[in-house]
């Protein structure tokens, strides 16, 4: 199945209007033609089904023939990582979370953080791309990047368990304890140079909880795309 996202149509939508871009990929790589049926999502938890009526390269039409809501995840996952020296392992992360299932994400910047730059543009082609091949109905929110400590000043609703995965030898809760069905989380994940001890000290004096991902140390992409699965693992249980 070939997913399309389209953010701004809605259930009150009659046609769509693909742009140049998605509309030579329909006719010349697809080679679809009228009559043939396309699936779609808005992001917003709608999927949609359309019929073309125009296959013109530079502007393909078609017209909505029926849609259905979609339930949204059972939990509420907001994930805040550091970006990565290499871009790569970040783009990495967002794409695997995006197919597991995830909220929210908001790039934070840290003391140690070697990578204070981001392409946001990118990143949510790569967010947009993973929800399409997923055959999700929901697109995760890209927040800006911030700095950890305006992030952890930032309003977060109360309901909200807070969680900081950091490598130092202290007292720890494993992640896997803190984690019920249902619900809403916020999991911090540092650099590569992890927190520094005052950033994991101002975050515990806060409310965040710190958490251990496991016995191994692992690479901040894939602390956070571990945390992710064990969001999502719980809540197939």
């Amino acid at each position: 199945m070939q997913l399309f996202f389209h953010p701004s149509i809605s259930e009150a939508s009659k046609e769509v209007v693909f742009d140049k871009e998605e509309s030579r990929h329909i006719s010349k790589v697809l080679r679809k033609q009228a009559g043939d049926l396309l699936q779609l999502t808005n992001g917003q938890g709608t999927f949609f089904e359309a019929a073309l009526t125009s296959t013109n390269p530079k502007q393909c039409l078609a017209t909505i023939t029926n849609w259905e809501k979609q339930l949204p995840l059972p939990y509420r996952l907001h994930l805040a990582v550091a970006p990565t020296k290499l871009n790569d392992r970040y783009e990495w992360f967002l794409e695997k979370a995006t197919e597991i299932g995830v909220s929210e994400i908001t790039p934070i910047i840290c003391e140690h953080s070697e990578r204070k730059v981001i392409k946001p543009e990118r990143y949510e082609k790569i967010i947009q791309s993973a929800m399409k091949q997923s055959l999700k109905a929901y697109l995760p929110k890209l927040n800006a990047a911030i700095s950890l400590k305006d992030f952890m000043h930032a309003e977060i609703p109360s309901e909200t368990i807070k969680c900081i995965a950091h490598c130092e030898e202290t007292s720890k809760y494993s992640l896997k304890s803190q984690l019920q069905p249902g619900g809403s989380i916020l999991i911090l994940i540092g650099p590569e140079g992890d927190f520094s001890t005052s950033e994991i000290t101002l975050a515990k004096s806060i409310g965040f909880l710190p958490v251990s991902l496991g016995r191994s140390r692992l690479r901040t992409e894939t602390a956070a795309v571990v945390a992710c699965h064990s969001v999502a693992f719980t809540n197939e249980l």
